[in-house]
Parts: C-alpha cells; sequence; structure tokens
C-alpha cells in the first residue's frame, strides 16, 4: 500500500483535480489518498473566524458566500452536467449553510476548529465524487474525524489512530480510499487539526500506522533543493535525504515539509518521497534510513526569530539557573531553538513571540534581558557534518563580513546552524551557497 498526500495547489482548480485522478490511476495496487483543502481555502476559512473573534459577523459571512459563488463554479467546471454535479451543488449548499450557522454561534475555540477544517471536507468530497463519475477509478472515502486523534497534550495518538484506521478499512470495497488530510479529534472528542500544514503530518501517521510501502508528498515542486530556489540560483532537487538531515532541513525554513511529519515515518521506518504534480516522472526526493555521507547537502533559513539574552555574573553559572529559565518558557508553551551560554550570559531563540513580554518580565528576576526580533536561522545540513574538519573554516570564511548573532555547531551530528539579522539574510544564503557547492 502506498499513502499518496496532494497538498492545496495540486487541487487547487478543476483542471488541477483531473490531473491527480490521472496521477492515482497511474500508481499501481491498493492507495490511501490524503488532500489538502483547495488553495486559498484555509486562509479564507481564517479570515471569516478573525472576523467572527472581532464580533463582525457581517464581514463574516459576506467572506462566506463570496467563498460558496466559487466552489458552485468550480463543481460547474469539475462535474459538468453529470448526476453528481447536483448533488455536489446540495452539497456545497449545507456546508455553507453550517458555516453561516458556525457565524452566528457566540465565537469560541472551538467554532474555529469546526470552520477551518470544512476545506478538506468539501474538497474529498468533490474528488471522491469526480473519480467514482467521470474516471475508471473507483474510490471510498474514509472520514478522518472516524480515525485521527489527539491525545491529551494535542499530539497525534498514533496506536489509536491505527487501530480506528484499521477497522475501518475492513469495510472499504475498492483499492482507492479518499481522505482528509489536516484533520482530527481531540481526547475529549471535539473536532480539531494537526494546525497548518499538517495535510503532511496526516500522511506519515497513516502511512507508519498502516506500514506503508511508501509516503509520497506531491507538491508544487520537484523535491527538497540544495538551497532557497527564490534567492540563490542555480539550486538542484536533492534525490536523497535521511530522515535526519529532511528533519532538520524541514524545522529550519525548507518549507516543502511539514517540521513533524518525519516522526512517525522516521519510527516506523516508512519512506518518504516528494513528488512534483507537474511533472510526475521525476525522481522527486526520497527521505528514509538510508544515508549518503557527503560535506553538504542543502541550506535553509528560517525567518521571524526572536533571539533573547539573559546576562547575570552571579547567576549564570549558580546551580539550577538554566532549570528556572526553561521552566519560564515551558510555562508558555514556547519552544525554544538554539542556545548559547557563557559564563555570564546565555542566549538563545524563540520563533513564536506570542508571550515574549510576559517571558522577558519573568526571567528579568533572573538577570538583565535583552530581545532582538527580525533575525534569521542558517541552516547547513549533511550527513556528519558537525564531525567534518574545515567545515567551520569554509562557513566563517564565507560569512567574514557578515555580523554572527549566535552559532549552533556540534548539538546536532547533521546540522549547524547560524544567527543573523533578516537584514543579512539573503547576502549570508547566496555566499554559503557559493564556497559550500
Amino acid at each position: 500500500m502506498k499513502i499518496l498526500k496532494f497538498g492545496g495547489t495540486s487541487v487547487g482548480s478543476p483542471e488541477r483535480m483531473k490531473q491527480v485522478a490521472e496521477i492515482i490511476a497511474g500508481v499501481p495496487g491498493e492507495k490511501i489518498v490524503v488532500l489538502s483543502a483547495v488553495s486559498g481555502t484555509t486562509n479564507t476559512l481564517v479570515s471569516i473566524c478573525e472576523q467572527c473573534e472581532k464580533g463582525n459577523k457581517e464581514e463574516a459571512s459576506r467572506i462566506a458566500n463570496d467563498l460558496e459563488v466559487k466552489y458552485h463554479e468550480f463543481v460547474d467546471e469539475l462535474l459538468g452536467q453529470a448526476p453528481a454535479a447536483d448533488t455536489n451543488h446540495e452539497f456545497v449548499k449545507q456546508t455553507f449553510a453550517d458555516i453561516r450557522a458556525l457565524v452566528d454561534e457566540k465565537y469560541s475555540e472551538q467554532v474555529a476548529k469546526m470552520l477551518v477544517v470544512k476545506g478538506e471536507l468539501i474538497s474529498t468530497r468533490f474528488f471522491t465524487d469526480y473519480l467514482n463519475s467521470h474516471t475508471n477509478t473507483a474510490a471510498d472515502m474514509v472520514m478522518a474525524q472516524d480515525f485521527m486523534s489527539l491525545d491529551e497534550y494535542a499530539e497525534p495518538d498514533l496506536k489509536l489512530s491505527g487501530k480506528k484506521l484499521k477497522h475501518l478499512l475492513t469495510e472499504v470495497k475498492n483499492d482507492v480510499v479518499i481522505t482528509q488530510g489536516y484533520i482530527a479529534r481531540n481526547a475529549a472528542g471535539g473536532m480539531d487539526n494537526l494546525r497548518r500544514g499538517g495535510s503532511d503530518y496526516s500522511a506519515t501517521i497513516i502511512g507508519a500506522v498502516l506500514g506503508a510501502e511508501e509516503v509520497q508528498i506531491w507538491t508544487d515542486i520537484d523535491g527538497m533543493h540544495n538551497n532557497d530556489p527564490r534567492i540563490v540560483q542555480p539550486t538542484h532537487p536533492l534525490a536523497n535525504l535521511s530522515f535526519e538531515e529532511a528533519s532538520e532541513l524541514a524545522y529550519f525554513g525548507a518549507k516543502v515539509l511539514h517540521p513533524h511529519c518525519i516522526v512517525p515515518a522516521q519510527l516506523h521506518e516508512v519512506p518518504v518521497r516528494i513528488k512534483n504534480t507537474m511533472d510526475p516522472d521525476a525522481h522527486g526526493t526520497l527521505i528514509s534510513s538510508h544515508r549518503e555521507p557527503e560535506a553538504v547537502k542543502a541550506i535553509a533559513a528560517k525567518d521571524h526569530i526572536t533571539a533573547i539574552k539573559i546576562k547575570s555574573s552571579r547567576m549564570v553559572m549558580a546551580y539550577g539557573f538554566l532549570k528556572r529559565v526553561f521552566e519560564v518558557f515551558e510555562k508558555y508553551r514556547t519552544p525554544i531553538d538554539m542556545i548559547t551560554t557563557s559564563e555570564i550570559a546565555v542566549s538563545l531563540t524563540i520563533d513564536n513571540p506570542e508571550h515574549i513580554d510576559a517571558i522577558s518580565k519573568e526571567i528579568s528576576q533572573y538577570g538583565t534581558v535583552e530581545v532582538d526580533a527580525k533575525q534569521t536561522i542558517i541552516c547547513i545540513v549533511g550527513d556528519l557534518i558537525a564531525e567534518r574538519k574545515g567545515m567551520g573554516k569554509a562557513i566563517f570564511e564565507a560569512l567574514d563580513e557578515i555580523p554572527l548573532r549566535m552559532i549552533s555547531y556540534g548539538g546536532s551530528r547533521n546540522n549547524i546552524s547560524l544567527l543573523v539579522s533578516e537584514e543579512h539574510k539573503k547576502e549570508a544564503l547566496i555566499k554559503l551557497h557559493k564556497a559550500l557547492f
């Protein structure tokens, strides 16, 4: 069995959706197809939530009405005059009636969660009906909310999800199963989600719990590149990556993959392949447990980083000091990306500044706190990269004219990370690319 995930741009128009159907028909054997919402839909639904939170229910309804019109047009183009078109028009009407009913309710986090998953429910319904009415591929649909489960910490419960999914699959009749990405149920049984980009996560969780032959992430580019092609030219797609290398790249800026999606695949040793819907025959990037020793595989950059320095000559080396600092970040559920220490200071970075004022206030009892926003982490990735002779020299010579705010070297065998101001990001990526490739 293979798991095929298609993102929002891959199903972003009726034409693209038809192309996805052709790709699926060309993959032999049993397969589960995981779909995102049509591109732009989730952003629009989030906008509706934002208007509801502000109390602007008329504006929220207007946005919903405009989106409904677009979906009726989508049905006409995808399904034409077939009987399935009539049932899908009714489905759209009912879905948006439900959306307007949610808009009329008192705003809450749970209402928002029920709103933002509507896009996946629509795209999977359209696609399943298109396959069954317009192609030779017969498909069943399994609802993600019936198996994808979160635990009390809002993390995927793989054991429970696998048990539920395996039971549901005993009832399907066809070799092709369609399901929604992103959607889940929380420990209380309410509608929930795997957060933005979560369809990748859905696919690798499904692949992991079923022991799939391969998880394919179909997107609009031909795999992970060795640098950001929007900034650096030329770049090339990477044919192979280890799970560790892919995890580093996904977390530190390569937006092709959801940062957490490698974990279940690595845990169960299920290969993940990134494929291009515009070029289905291309190799893509294969992520597996196989290692290819090489000096440098890729460079990625993560923006919107905030650096925090805690300086205290009497506290830093004291027993328990770091524990107390980390407890503040744990209290506000704020992950730390990088950390460096000296005898009188600790510097660290975060990518979520939501609680920065409260964090700074609490930490200030231990010393002087300095906060620098608009920073970028540049991540240099390769197998055993931190153990290779001359790597530090090559990096520092390339960046000899760029101020380095922090350096993380040796914390990971697959990653060397540098913190620079956002204004130096482009120059740093270009210089490192020239020096290392």
